[in-house]
């Protein structure tokens, strides 16, 4: 308002209008009013024509304004090469545009005063109020694509006020941008990861049945997606396509695993799938070697899925199926004497297991140690005991004298570690949860023992992997190494009863996940003395904490008919919780159980599944791991109430994608 005064007073009437209101003044005090009225609106309209007036020279410049813009982009009778516009960054208002931003637009009329984001919705301004000079998404206007850069000049007080914003055409680039990716190779691997079992003591003839039946379910699918296929073994096949394809066939959830799972042999024995898909590397190699991983991946799952390898990171379908046993005695021997020569060859060796320890990693790690005692290396085991949750197998492991100093913190760890040490990593295979990963970063050399699926981020360096998803659980593979590898009588009744509780732990005195290859290494720890109604009381639990397991299960809610969820209102142990959902599932027409609990640094939820609902694939997007029948996640900040919420999109999303 100031400003506008000063405009009018600069004007060369102001001496009209100061004379008027000084004649106003004198008449008011002769008391002429109704001269002094006269006077006072002949000021006021005089006031208004030099407003006009002002208005009408201040479009009269930016007219003359346009005109020097054009004049300098172009030419006076032709419009700027460019879309372009004057902002500002607080609202977004347009101060100023070209003709070429109204022809951009599809209108005739000015949009000055009008906001960006009203005419261009998908505009937003965060982009160059952080500084950056170029919109980082394209813009759709009408049937054109544009990409949009905005330069930012500095006002006196160092704070940009406005922006130049200039749209670039950018249709025919970005047209043949997006053709170049959608035509980018993609390799895949696809397996027939049951083969040898299909046709095992089965005819040529039958042989050859199958294998028709078989190449036309994978001939059918690839032919609706083009690209090119090729056998390159007997299960094998090596198929190419383009990056534009991948797109349905993720839409269709490779349909192909549910299509060669109708085939069976004369036995009954249903096919599996597994693919491997390598995309986004630098070539056809590259793009193979991610294809190998990603199926390498598939199989350490347990099969019957696809996996997708990019440049960063892995993407999973199907898997839903429960693991079927394709391990053989044979590897079994073989990593037995290859661990063997690497604890022979090292200084010393440190066993870590999976923060929190239960009784499988804590059994798993003595079993291990009864290895190393027979090459005659001295061994160590890496352990939080103030968060272990199998304090009693701790204590009973810990009154032998054998074991008098065996047991070292992480940062005790650290610090003996040497160059030649041998770190043996049981019951996990995922970084993020092992007791100490600084431990893990330290070492040159590591072994990783584990039954669970693998995850994305799964220890990548390990100089020797026995990892078998079809294992009940860690301490079943480990007594299975024993058996090839030790004279059985320097195997401690604290180990054999330690090894038979983790068994029974992540069997639920088997009951789930059970093989014949489970019996067999159950039954030769039971040949070995090892006492069950010992190991049973390892798991009782006093009267107080039975009462709290009850009270968990109190708090239940059935979903979905059949899926029992319990959310207890005070902090619960993860060992608790456990039982709890093991209870649960005890209970008729109760196929899978989730108890969500809180402690003091996070949420967890753990999970039991009894039925064909895989617990571990519900879990997996919330961070979590596992199996098909036990899993369990931690949520860092969150509220108890918005992890359940977590849980059912993620229950429902399982069953959209089933």
């Amino acid at each position: 308002m100031e400003r506008s005064v000063r405009r009018i007073l600069h004007n060369e009437a102001y001496i009209f209008f100061v004379i008027l209101l000084i004649f106003s003044v004198m008449e008011l005090t002769q008391q002429d009013y109704l001269m002094a009225t006269v006077l006072l609106v002949a000021a006021l309209v005089m006031i208004i024509v030099i407003m006009l007036v002002t208005r009408q020279r201040i479009k009269a410049i930016c007219a003359n304004v346009q005109f020097a813009v054009d004049t300098l982009i172009g030419s006076a009778n032709s419009a700027a090469p460019w879309p372009t516009a004057l902002i500002r960054l607080d609202n977004g208002e347009i101060l100023w545009h070209d003709r070429q931003f109204q022809k951009m637009l599809n209108t005739f009329e000015s949009q000055v005063g009008d906001r960006i984001s009203e005419l261009i919705p998908e505009m937003g301004l965060d982009w160059l109020k952080s500084g950056q000079q170029e919109c980082p998404n394209d813009l759709q206007i009408r049937d054109r694509r544009f990409r949009c850069l905005g330069f930012m000049p500095k006002a006196d007080n160092g704070a940009a006020a406005t922006a130049q914003m200039i749209w670039v055409d950018s249709t025919e680039l970005l047209e043949t941008r997006d053709e170049y990716l959608r035509s980018r190779p993609v390799v895949s691997i696809i397996l027939i990861d049951n083969f040898d079992e299909l046709t095992n003591n089965l005819t040529d003839t039958e042989v050859s049945n199958l294998n028709a039946a078989l190449n036309e379910r994978i001939s059918l699918w690839t032919d609706k997606i083009g690209g090119l296929l090729r056998k390159l073994e007997r299960n094998r096949f090596l198929f190419i396509f383009e990056a534009k394809d991948l797109v349905r066939i993720t839409e269709g959830k490779f349909s192909l695993l549910d299509s060669v799972r109708e085939v069976s042999n004369p036995s009954g024995i249903a096919a599996t799938l597994s693919l491997g898909v390598g995309k986004d590397g630098a070539g056809f190699q590259e793009n193979y070697e991610f294809a190998a991983l990603a199926l390498e991946m598939a199989l350490s799952r347990g099969g019957d899925q696809a996996v997708i390898k990019d440049k960063y990171d892995f993407s999973f379908f199907g898997g839903r199926s429960v693991e079927s046993e394709r391990r053989s005695k044979v590897k079994s021997r073989v990593m037995a004497s290859t661990l063997s020569s690497l604890i022979q060859k090292s200084s010393q060796v440190f066993l870590m297991g999976h923060r929190n320890a239960d009784a499988d990693a804590l059994g798993a790690a003595c079993g291990v140690a009864a290895l190393c005692r027979s090459q005659g290396k001295s061994y160590h085991i890496v352990i939080n005991e103030a968060s272990c949750m199998a304090p009693k197998l701790l204590e009973l492991v810990r009154a032998d004298s054998l074991y008098q100093g065996v047991f070292l913190s992480a940062e005790d760890a650290l610090i003996l570690a040497d160059a030649r040490s041998l770190l043996i990593v049981v019951d996990t295979n995922r970084p993020e949860q092992v007791e100490s990963k600084n431990l893990l970063d330290s070492m040159n050399r590591v072994v990783v023992i584990d039954h669970h699926r693998r995850a994305a981020d799964y220890i990548s360096n390990a100089a020797m992997n026995l990892h078998e998803p079809f294992a009940s659980s860690a301490s079943e593979l480990v007594t299975e190494l024993l058996t090839y590898s030790v004279d059985a009588k320097i195997i401690l009744p604290c180990e054999l009863a330690a090894l038979m509780a983790g068994i029974v732990l992540d069997t639920k005195n088997f009951t789930v996940r059970v093989n014949s290859r489970t019996f067999e290494a159950a039954a030769f720890l039971r040949y070995q003395g090892v006492d069950p109604v010992n190991v049973k009381r390892l798991f009782q639990s006093n009267f107080e904490e039975t009462i709290q397991r009850y009270r968990i299960v109190e708090s239940t809610a059935i979903y979905r008919d059949n899926i029992a969820i319990a959310c207890p209102e005070a902090e619960v142990s993860r060992a608790l919780a456990g039982q709890a959902a093991d209870e649960m599932l005890s209970i008729s027409g109760i196929q899978v159980a989730f108890v969500i609990f809180r402690q003091p640094d996070a949420v967890f939820i753990s999970a039991r599944s009894i039925g064909k609902v895989n617990v571990q694939v519900i879990l997996e997007p919330l961070g979590g791991g596992g199996n098909a029948a036990t899993a369990g996640v931690q949520l860092r900040n969150v509220t108890q109430e918005e992890a359940y919420q977590c849980l059912i999109e993620a229950i429902e999303q399982y069953f959209a994608n089933a």
